[in-house]
């Protein structure tokens, strides 16, 4: 008798079960990678925007395990920083998916200006940490002869809208489609805090190691960040 008063209640949500997936659009799943090591990572100098330093040994090492990590994934695109550290390590994760690697200008790393090369351990604190005096001290985040925060989250997130639009008008977006962006330091942490819609500021509030794997998923309500500096692979043999 339960059975035969349920059944109809049953029958609906079944329908509007499938009625759901009919209309739910697919997902969006980047994955976001800061570039492996440097020299300069490991001298602990200021590496921006216009400082294209290759990976060492460390970071060749990292790549590597990186990309066999990815192996698996049902990645379509690769896209990069136009800087050597980025592109040796999306060309690492590309070898395994036989996918070209596309070089987008807008995921270069914060122009620095006058403070490239400079070692952190001249300021005293952290590099985030004063960039936070600045915007305490000035209501800016820019560098002398450099650019600001803002300036690199917009022309960073202008990559993500092209990339959200592009999937859109797939006819086959009903699917999840992975697209890999390799990037550094403050572009992977301007995208993340954009698509959660958290204050620029708290970028303070996170850390990205290099080789860092970081997965945001973009469905119709909006993004998730499922997966943040992932480095478990880097301790494989």
């Amino acid at each position: 008798m339960l059975i035969l008063v349920l059944q109809p209640a049953l029958n609906w949500y079944n329908r509007r079960c499938e009625e759901a997936k009919a209309t739910q659009g697919g997902i969006l799943k980047l994955i976001l990678i800061r570039h492996g090591e440097t020299h300069w990572n490991e001298e602990r100098r200021i590496q921006g925007g216009d400082s294209d330093i290759e990976l060492n040994d460390t970071g060749l090492n990292q790549v590597t395990k990186l990309a066999a990590f990815l192996k698996n994934e049902p990645i379509t695109a690769i896209i990069s920083s136009p800087l050597q550290r980025a592109t040796a390590t999306a060309e690492a994760i590309a070898r395994h998916h036989q996918l070209p690697v596309e070089v987008d200008q807008g995921l270069r790393e914060l122009r620095v200006g006058e403070l490239e090369g400079i070692s952190v351990s001249n300021l005293s604190i952290t590099f985030s940490q004063f960039l936070m005096q600045l915007w305490q001290e000035r209501g800016s985040m820019e560098l002398p002869n450099g650019e600001s925060l803002v300036e690199l989250q917009q022309r960073a997130w202008r990559v993500v809208e092209r990339l959200l639009e592009k999937h859109k008008a797939n006819p086959e977006h009903s699917e999840k489609t992975t697209v890999v962006v390799v990037s550094h330091y403050f572009v992977t942490l301007a995208i993340i805090l954009k698509a959660l819609d958290l204050p620029l500021p708290h970028f303070t509030k996170f850390k990205v190691d290099n080789g860092g794997v970081s997965i945001l998923e973009f469905r119709d309500h909006g993004a998730l960040l499922v997966t943040f500096n992932d480095t478990s692979y880097q301790c494989h043999s």
